[in-house]
């Protein structure tokens, strides 16, 4: 994709996600149930936290584009670089992940992660951002540009430092409140539910690495241009 090309369509890719973070904080308060959006408000829910991650990320992507346009290749690179690190750990896995498992839960039982309470305070489109559109749009970066991947052991280190630290957010609050954060967690037994987040921790793992091999499929090792 041409360099103008590719400014545009980060341009256009973080404002998309600037206005729907927007839409999601001026939700009307008076017409959220009770029981949703108390200790931590918004910002307990991967869902959430993964839109900003977006955000930041399409930010730093465009940031990059820039650069380029204007030949500061010296700062580009430093930038092309954060943009790499934080696509390949975060960016393409979680939303990967945030999507996969979504609608899989909720296929099931859409109780345990999105209950029906939920449909009079989020429209449809906003569900359908948070939740699908995430995942063509991290499959699409792969094919607009080639990513640099770090190397794996800081690759997973890193990544394992960011689950722990959400799991550990989600303990703190039900330490706290008393609650789950998600319905899903209340029918675990601590061991089942210490099963279930090395499970997601190793899910999110091959997500990282099925990243990591279409960007080397579709662009090889050697196509990174400044």
């Amino acid at each position: 994709m041409e360099i103008s090309t590719l400014t545009l369509y980060h341009c256009l890719v973080f404002v998309w996600y600037l206005f729907v973070l927007y839409s999601l904080m001026h939700l009307r308060t008076e017409e959220r149930p009770s029981e949703v959006f108390l200790y931590g408000g918004q910002w307990k829910y991967l869902t959430v936290l993964n839109l900003f991650l977006q955000a930041v990320f399409y930010g730093v992507s465009f940031l990059a584009d820039v650069l380029r346009l204007i030949k500061k290749l010296r700062c580009a690179k430093c930038v092309i670089s954060s943009r790499d690190l934080l696509f390949s750990v975060l960016a393409f896995p979680v939303s990967t992940f945030v999507s996969i498992s979504f609608w899989i839960l909720y296929t099931y039982n859409r109780e345990l992660v999105y209950p029906r309470s939920l449909d009079g305070v989020i429209p449809p489109w906003l569900n359908h951002t948070m939740h699908t559109a995430v995942l063509p749009l991290a499959f699409l970066e792969i094919l607009a540009t080639p990513h640099r991947y770090p190397a794996k052991k800081k690759g997973l280190f890193l990544l394992g430092c960011a689950s722990f630290l959400y799991v550990s957010w989600v303990l703190w609050i039900y330490f706290v409140t008393g609650e789950w954060v998600y319905p899903l967690f209340a029918s675990f037994s601590p061991v089942g539910l210490g099963a279930f987040f090395t499970s997601s921790l190793a899910i999110v793992v091959c997500f990282y690495n099925f990243g990591e091999f279409l960007n080397r499929m579709i662009w090889g090792q050697s196509k990174f241009c400044f």
